[in-house]
């Protein structure tokens, strides 16, 4: 099935929040990194910026900025309204309101959108998406998932996760994905099924909690090595 721009909600974290997710020390930063289904995030920018290594990959990224802008701007007040429908399943500590959240996540985009056409040409964004990536095995030393595989596990199979883990693992070192949750925020039935499948296949796995909290329960991740690195 041909992807589409109007099936697409953009939603770009930021680079503070990725640090956070994925306990990115400086050594972490020192790697050369991948990021899987990054969208419309600033950590691709401004690591950059920073003197890092890295290289997003995303559907999205097929698209010119003009597009992914408008797109952006189409679902917007869509997110914050359902974000206001649903506050009770969220933590309004760190971020105190659904409109200083998208201030935060506007802000991240607009970067994100000032870097992406330097970034596109430079090869740091580019079109695609699990669970087949363009890549040699072990280009990189550590590959990221931020909310999309568990997170999505109502449309995406137990198949299509194990697959799109494997081909991470074959690509990179390690690999850390956040959340474990479900859209509701319960534990993703699938989880265990890749633990012991991944298991099965010689790679260690480590559930870690991280500081990083904001949809009620999802405050792991999970990071996965060749038992070799271990």
């Amino acid at each position: 099935m041909r992807f589409t721009l109007n099936k697409v909600v953009p939603w770009g974290r930021s680079y503070q929040e990725y640090l956070a997710m994925f306990a990115l020390s400086d050594a972490d930063l020192q790697l050369r990194i991948l990021g899987c289904g990054d969208g419309p995030a600033s950590f691709n920018a401004e690591h950059t910026q920073r003197g890092g290594n890295i290289i997003s990959i995303d559907p999205i990224y097929q698209f010119d900025t003009a597009q992914i802008n408008n797109r952006i701007a189409e679902t917007y007040e869509i997110v914050l309204e359902q974000l206001r429908q649903n506050q009770q399943d969220y933590l309004w500590d760190t971020i105190p309101s659904v409109e200083k959240l998208g201030e935060i996540r506007m802000t991240a985009m607009q970067l994100f959108l000032q870097d992406y056409e330097t970034g596109k040409n430079s090869g740091r964004y580019l079109a695609g998406e699990l669970p087949e990536l363009p890549f040699a095995n072990v280009q990189f030393d550590l590959a990221l998932s931020s909310h999309f595989l568990f997170l999505y596990s109502e449309h995406l199979s137990a198949e299509f996760h194990l697959q799109a883990l494997q081909e991470m693992l074959r690509v990179a070192n390690e690999v850390r994905v956040f959340p474990l949750v479900t859209l509701t925020g319960k534990t993703s039935p699938y989880l265990e099924f890749i633990l012991k499948a991944l298991k099965n296949q010689g790679f260690s796995t480590q559930i870690q909690q991280v500081t990083y909290q904001f949809q009620r329960g999802a405050n792991e991740m999970l990071i996965i090595k060749a038992e070799a690195l271990c």
